[in-house]
């Protein structure tokens, strides 16, 4: 379920990208390209991101030269945010991997607590004290209810992509640009469909090493960041899918490392963490029967055992009085 929330966020960021960067668009001038917003939020995006990378990605084009300068200057762009980024993912995923670990372990009694909640005719008294025992399991085991996994690299990604689109967009000498061929200002099948397979690989890579329950779920969710990365890749410039493309290629090599490296390693930990602090047993069969009880019931045989000692004692008194008064 966290991994399809996160999927679904990442589509609703790229939505929001996709109306930015169809928001920025403008009227063409006699050099080709887009005339740039001069008011307005758009102005304000151009001013402050895409002016910049503008600038840089014309100066590194001028120095590495050649009809193919400005394509390498946003692969350096590209490979430059994805390295100053990397260690955060890596360490999100580490955390994710601890997070899951936790999860799969107290899954036993996730199971227990989800199959209670599909009890017919609750009252809204149980259906609280369910919900507040799902709370317990997180907090009395340390997991968190995000699960590990955050969106600050896709935060700081998006005012990148956005630069990149109105620098090439909104430069006479960019929009002219090409790289092997391939505009950088024209939309790009030969990119798209690159950047894709490399999302697919991605992909596969990441299901290596997962259980099989986990990985029939995943298995579904793995396929919308593809569909994701071909549908804004065509959707848009050559830059902006060259971005998607040499992006996804350094997804490729971090999935690498996830799966490889950082992954058993946080498995490792998470073993030796449980042996000094085991995973804290909160919801029981016992206790479900016991919120789930219809008022008015047979209390537990506990209860039910006292209850008769109670009755047992008063027929004694009640005896020992009619004793009395004969």
């Amino acid at each position: 379920m966290k991994k399809i929330k996160k999927y679904l966020f990442s589509a609703a960021g790229l939505a929001a990208l996709m109306v930015l960067l169809s928001g920025c668009a403008s009227q063409s001038t006699k050099s080709g390209a887009l005339k740039a917003p001069t008011s307005g939020p758009y102005h304000l995006i151009y001013q402050w991101i895409g002016l910049p990378l503008q600038h840089i990605t014309v100066n590194l084009a001028h120095a590495i030269g050649g009809t193919n300068g400005a394509g390498w200057a946003i692969v350096i762009i590209t490979l430059a945010v994805r390295v100053i980024i990397m260690p955060l993912m890596l360490n999100q995923q580490h955390k994710a991997t601890l997070q899951q670990e936790k999860m799969r372990r107290v899954q036993p009694q996730m199971a227990l607590l989800q199959e209670a909640m599909k009890t017919k005719g609750m009252t809204p008294e149980q259906q609280m004290a369910l919900s507040g025992l799902q709370r317990e399991i997180y907090s009395k085991n340390d997991i968190s209810m995000t699960g590990g996994i955050g969106c600050l690299p896709l935060l700081i990604q998006m005012p990148i992509m956005i630069g990149i689109y109105q620098a090439v967009a909104y430069s006479s000498a960019l929009a002219k640009s090409t790289f092997f061929g391939i505009s950088l200002s024209s939309k790009s099948m030969l990119l798209a469909i690159i950047a894709t397979v490399l999302a697919l690989i991605q992909g596969y890579i990441s299901l290596i090493g997962i259980p099989e329950e986990q990985k029939k779920t995943m298995q579904a969710t793995m396929l919308m960041n593809p569909i994701m990365t071909l549908f804004f890749a065509m959707s848009f410039s050559g830059a902006l899918a060259l971005y998607w493309t040499v992006g996804n290629l350094v997804m490729v090599i971090q999935q690498v490392i996830t799966t490889f490296i950082v992954q058993p390693h946080a498995k490792k930990r998470m073993e030796a963490e449980l042996k000094d602090k085991p995973i804290v047993e909160v919801v029981t069969k016992a206790k479900i029967d016991e919120i789930l009880k219809p008022a008015g019931s047979a209390a537990t045989p506990a209860t039910k055992a006292k209850i008769s000692q109670e009755h047992a004692d008063l027929r004694k008194r009640n005896q020992g009085k009619q004793k009395r008064k004969k």
